[in-house]
């Protein structure tokens, strides 16, 4: 116990957490059991040290970070070692990628049901499915997502400022004020290119080269995240990496599902699912029609943010489905998207319907007043037509 309590304190002493993530406000922090999931690459890691730091500090003995990586798992459960935490007063366990200890919801559940004055809050990959898949958590776990940066997120941390968020209806209502106020801070066009090609990710921080760190996660994303959690065999590995790199080359749209099972030589019922395990990991983002769900055919198959579409070669990154990508994902934490067919609009919520449009097509766009236009290569807006950068503060 006493080395974890030191590997604790090296490691919340030591921890450099430049933003703090909107995320650390909305959790409810006296739930008893909080499970924190989450795309890898994302920060996870950085957020349970910075709630550690920030409640407890490095030294105190009540809180305890462990990853499960720690091969003294491998040997004991997760219950008994915090049977042994509580004898010395401690009271918050934060346990790092769960997922690694064997029947790790089980020994949650004996945790819960033993240590009534336990707090634990755990992290775990965007590919669990924390109550669908674990009957004995439903009714006791909390679940949050942690995500990469928003735009909003990435110019905070480049030019040390506190611009806040806004909600989709705030966007709505008042866009253009909105947008004005923001740009007598930062430029926001002038940094937006930048955030779509390295941004998403907190590890462009980091003095390394970005392009090959992120080669590096997307691949763990599918060697660990999904073929680890799924019980995938090892031999389909490559078959699920094949198709993640023919739905990123092909660009933004319905998949061929028949041409690809030919591809990667196995069945269509193969190829959705497979699909459906790139979405989870947060790799790809699954637009389906009106109505529709998983398993029925995607209207529309992109990657997950704009990042990605710079990681492959030959690199394919038109604008046009680069700013798409940036429009669904800055959505996607609290809102619907659906695509309707007709003019390729995107239908959030089930309601409002938009496009995704370049500014300075000028006249060769007809224009519905029916329709939200977020509009690129522009700073500004103006009724219907706003900014596509300003989505980007949704979080």
């Amino acid at each position: 116990m006493e080395a974890f309590y030191r590997t604790h304190t090296n490691l919340v002493e030591h921890i450099t957490a430049p933003l703090r993530r909107s995320l650390m406000d909305e959790i409810e922090w006296n739930d008893r059991l909080i499970g924190i999931k989450g795309a890898r690459g994302v920060g996870k890691t950085t957020f349970l040290l910075q709630y550690a730091k920030e409640h407890f500090g490095a030294d105190d003995p009540r809180c305890l970070y462990v990853n499960m990586n720690n091969f003294y798992f491998q040997g004991r459960g997760i219950a008994d070692f915090a049977g042994d935490f509580i004898k010395r007063g401690g009271e918050v366990l934060l346990i790092d990628q769960v997922f690694k200890q064997p029947n790790w919801s089980q020994e949650l559940r004996k945790c819960y049901d033993r240590y009534p004055n336990l707090r634990i809050v755990f992290t775990g990959s965007s590919v669990m499915r924390l109550k669908q898949e674990n009957p004995e958590l439903n009714g006791i776990c909390q679940s949050y997502n942690l995500r990469g940066f928003s735009f909003r997120e990435f110019l905070n941390l480049q030019h040390r400022l506190s611009l806040k968020p806004y909600t989709l209806d705030e966007i709505l209502k008042d866009h253009e004020q909105i947008a004005k106020e923001i740009s007598q801070t930062v430029n926001p066009g002038k940094h937006l290119k930048d955030y779509l090609h390295h941004g998403f990710y907190p590890f462009f921080l980091e003095h390394r080269n970005y392009e090959e760190n992120l080669l590096k996660t997307m691949n763990m994303m599918i060697e660990v995240d999904i073929l680890l959690i799924k019980q995938i065999e090892l031999k389909y590995l490559t078959k699920i990496k094949k198709l993640f790199y023919l739905l990123a080359v092909d660009g933004p749209k319905s998949p061929n599902i028949s041409k690809l099972a030919n591809d990667i030589e196995t069945s269509r019922a193969t190829v959705m699912n497979y699909i459906k395990y790139l979405s989870d990991a947060r790799l790809i983002n699954i637009i389906y029609p009106m109505g529709e769900s998983f398993p029925k055919k995607p209207a529309k198959v992109m990657m997950h943010n704009p990042n990605l579409m710079f990681s492959f070669y030959p690199i394919k990154a038109d604008t046009q489905e680069v700013m798409e990508a940036f429009f669904v994902n800055s959505l996607w934490k609290d809102h619907k998207v659906n695509q309707n067919g007709k003019e390729a609009v995107y239908v959030v919520d089930d309601e409002l319907r938009f496009r995704v449009v370049d500014a300075r097509c000028g006249n060769r766009i007809r224009h519905n007043p029916d329709i939200l236009y977020a509009r690129y290569g522009t700073d500004e807006g103006e009724a219907n037509k706003i900014p596509i950068w300003l989505f980007g503060f949704l979080y």
